[in-house]
């Protein structure tokens, strides 16, 4: 297997190698001159959280731009494919343009990708990257509907079928999103595989530390983190 991680006998052999769980994001990107970035008061090289409202506007007055999947999970399951893998992915995405770009991306990859169901008026999550003729490059990310996923979104059948599950800290934020992670690792257990988890950003780790430590202590087999993410 693309894992290097002895996976117990259960007499039923996994479909994937890895069973990733993320936020759902689509990069959008695009190259403008530092003229954009001040008139639309851009925090310059930065990462910025932005909402509905302001995503959209970003999104318009960009004009032409890149589309292609990402988020961090996602991306790693890309990864996975790319090296001769087998990756499923688990995200949630709206029935608008962006969100069939995403599953378009990663199913050309080679990525079996469950989305979660829709929820009204949300779109799909998106990073807006300018990138300025010094190759700096300036996010705004909009989360959308991919921060909304909750545990009637995670198909157990997927879960059930891989032999690593990984799962994306990023998203750790929600409660519905918690109740998910903790939901898809019992599937996982129960069905003798193994459960990972990257912790994604210190400051991830700082708001959410007691439920973090819970669930690395109850149900993670593999972590994955930096040396600030793991003294946090």
């Amino acid at each position: 297997g693309f894992i290097n991680v002895p996976a117990p006998e259960t007499g039923v052999a996994p479909l994937y190698d890895v069973v990733g769980i993320g936020n759902a994001l689509v990069d959008v990107i695009s190259h403008a001159d530092d003229g954009f970035i001040h008139r639309h008061d851009l925090a310059k090289g930065s990462m910025t959280l932005v909402d509905t409202d302001r995503a959209l506007y970003l999104y318009r007055a960009l004009g032409t731009a890149v589309e292609m999947s990402g988020g961090s999970a996602a991306n790693t399951m890309t990864g996975v494919a790319s090296f001769g893998g087998s990756a499923a992915y688990i995200g949630k995405v709206s029935d608008d343009e962006l969100g069939r770009v995403f599953g378009h991306d990663m199913r050309a990859v080679g990525v079996r990708f469950q989305p979660g169901a829709p929820v009204e008026d949300t779109p799909t999550g998106r990073c807006i990257i300018v990138v300025t003729p010094d190759a700096e490059r300036t996010m705004n990310t909009y989360l959308g509907v991919s921060s909304l996923l909750c545990p009637p979104d995670i198909d157990l059948a997927t879960v059930a079928a891989g032999k690593v599950l990984y799962m994306e800290g990023y998203l750790f934020d929600r409660p519905h999103a918690k109740a998910a992670f903790r939901l898809a690792a019992a599937t996982a257990h129960e069905h003798h595989r193994q459960v990972s988890l990257t912790l994604s950003d210190s400051f991830c780790v700082d708001r959410h530390r007691d439920d973090f430590r819970s669930l690395v202590t109850d149900e993670v087999d593999i972590l994955f983190g930096n040396k600030d993410e793991l003294m946090s």
